[in-house]
């Protein structure tokens, strides 16, 4: 597969695991503790996909979605938001600032995140 991801989330223990997980499905990760640096890892290393949480120091997820899809070099970056703000506002921001698709953390297993993030990067490999 070789797809590699950046995972933005300042909880280490969430992190952690979505790391191992994401890793155990053969995918390579690279993990930013703020949104700040998560910005400059996406610009530096054009990840397939972006896992953003929302809330986070120095710049919140919807700032970093917001400035990715600024950027026409980043245009083919799968951004997923995964997140516990699982209001309808929330969501609804998330889209219409162009993520790809919005997970709430609380919602589904990791395993299930790990799943949801392959079909979306299968399904745009696919055209």
């Amino acid at each position: 597969m070789g797809y590699k991801i950046l995972l933005v989330e300042d909880d280490e223990f969430l992190s952690d695991i979505y790391s191992t997980k994401f890793r155990n499905a053969g995918f390579e990760v690279d993990v930013a503790k703020d949104g700040a640096s998560g910005l400059q890892k996406v610009r530096e290393e054009k990840p397939n996909a972006v896992l953003l949480d929302i809330v986070m120091p120095r710049m919140d997820g919807f700032e970093v979605l917001h400035s990715i899809r600024q950027i026409s070099d980043l245009a083919g970056v799968k951004v997923v938001m995964l997140s516990n703000l699982g209001q309808q506002e929330d969501v609804e921001k998330g889209m219409k600032l162009g993520a790809d698709a919005y997970i709430i953390k609380a919602h589904n297993t990791p395993t299930e995140v790990v799943a949801k993030v392959k079909e979306l990067l299968n399904a745009s490999a696919r055209g």
